[in-house]
């Protein structure tokens, strides 16, 4: 290859690799289709977070749902999806259309973020991050549970998890020691 076909190569590389950077995220309709059509054909639930790329918080359910201790055991019970939300103005491109207006639907809208929601593959919701643990309301009752830290906020996201699961007290016990690290961070 001579330096001009080089420079013509390098240059499309670049213009498709830019161009693809800056596509727009899939809608969030269009992301929880996708789920529950997944879901339907898997026989899972749905587990949907609202995340944003500067929330510290996300990152942490983020790594504790990917652990290699507990990321066979979400992936064996749920499609997971992200819809990105609260962006800042400089990364609005980031989030997914429509996300804000699914969050604000479901409540969460004036709660903090991770958000997280559960629903059956039909799109029936079965459980959200509220702060409610089956009969017994918690302290902080209607607060995002968020990331579980606290063991009160672990207790009820597991209570949460064995409605809407086949996990095992067994496999509950891993993902709750996995999420009471989260406090120690």
């Amino acid at each position: 290859m001579n330096i001009k076909s080089i420079t013509i190569l390098t240059l499309t590389i670049l213009f498709f690799n830019i161009t693809s950077a800056q596509e727009k995220p899939e809608p969030a309709k269009e992301v929880l289709s996708n789920a529950f059509d997944q879901a339907k054909k898997t026989n899972k639930n749905v587990f949907v977070m609202f995340k944003a790329s500067w929330c510290g918080w996300c990152k942490k359910m983020d790594a504790s749902i990917k652990d290699e201790t507990t990321k066979n055991l979400f992936n064996k019970n749920y499609v997971i999806e992200h819809l990105v939300v609260k962006e800042a103005t400089n990364k609005k491109n980031l989030e997914n259309l429509g996300a804000d207006e699914i969050l604000s639907k479901y409540g969460g809208d004036k709660s903090g973020i991770p958000y997280w929601l559960i629903f059956d593959p039909n799109g029936n919701l079965l459980a959200d991050s509220k702060m409610v643990k089956g009969e017994l309301i918690l302290k902080e009752k209607g607060n995002n549970i968020g990331c579980p830290g606290t063991q009160e906020e672990v207790d009820a996201f597991i209570y949460k998890l064995k409605e809407t699961s086949t996990l095992t007290n067994e496999e509950l016990k891993i993902i709750s020691k996995r999420f009471r690290q989260n406090s120690s961070h």
